[in-house]
């Protein structure tokens, strides 16, 4: 292998971990801003996603030289190709994000539903499942990606149950519909937070093992079973 392939590939990983960095932190602060009703914090996440999006940008033009560059084969193919989808899962990790302060915002000052949403419970699970995947791919653990892609079915769980309690809340007291609709959003949000958490995962075990695995939850074998390094 070139050892300016090697260098420009390494360059690449930096470039990428660190998009991961900022989109956890978006979506962790979103979060925080949604739980204690801080508008001021759920602004400051809105008017950072340009810088997402510019790294997104620079992420995609540098995997692209390397792919004009090096023509590169095998492994470094693969690593490549996959980046630039991971690259695009925390552009729309970032969007969500946004989405997520967004209403957090709108919802800052008003008083809660007397209906119970479980949106702690799902933050908890989601942003464990997207941390849990960026640990993946820092680490190249394929283990580790399976636990990610296995806990997606939970999250949808937690979904349904959010959706029905706020139908339940929309029939019994009406006049909390702002409330609900903006948590019902959120909801969503976070669901297809944990499903592009998943994608990454998936991606870190094709990088990792080169089988494409986007429509499995457990490895060969099911739970438990080993997984090749």
């Amino acid at each position: 292998m070139s050892l300016h392939l090697v260098r420009d590939l390494e360059a690449l990983k930096q470039l990428l971990l660190g998009a991961c960095a900022v989109v956890e932190k978006s979506v962790a602060l979103a979060v925080r801003a949604l739980e204690t009703q801080d508008a001021a914090l759920a602004r400051q996440i809105i008017d950072a996603d340009d810088e997402i999006d510019a790294l997104e940008v620079r992420v995609e033009e540098e995997a692209l030289k390397l792919l004009a560059l090096y023509q590169p084969v095998a492994v470094d193919l693969r690593w490549i190709v996959s980046a630039i989808k991971i690259n695009s899962d925390l552009e729309r990790i970032g969007d969500l994000a946004v989405n997520i302060a967004q209403r957090a915002e709108r919802l800052a000052g008003i008083p809660p539903p007397r209906a119970k949403l479980d949106l702690g419970l799902m933050a908890e699970k989601a942003l464990a499942m997207l941390r849990g995947s960026l640990d993946a791919l820092f680490n190249m653990d394929s283990a580790l990606a399976w636990k990610v892609c296995e806990s997606d079915d939970e999250v949808d769980a937690l979904n349904r149950e959010n959706y029905d309690r706020v139908r339940e809340a929309l029939l019994a007291v009406p006049e909390d519909v702002d409330f609900l609709i903006q948590a019902l959003g959120v909801s969503r949000s976070l669901e297809r937070v944990a499903d592009h958490a998943t994608n990454i995962a998936q991606d870190v075990i094709y990088m990792n093992e080169g089988h494409i695995v986007r429509h499995r939850r457990q490895p060969p074998g099911g739970e438990g079973a080993p997984v090749k390094a």
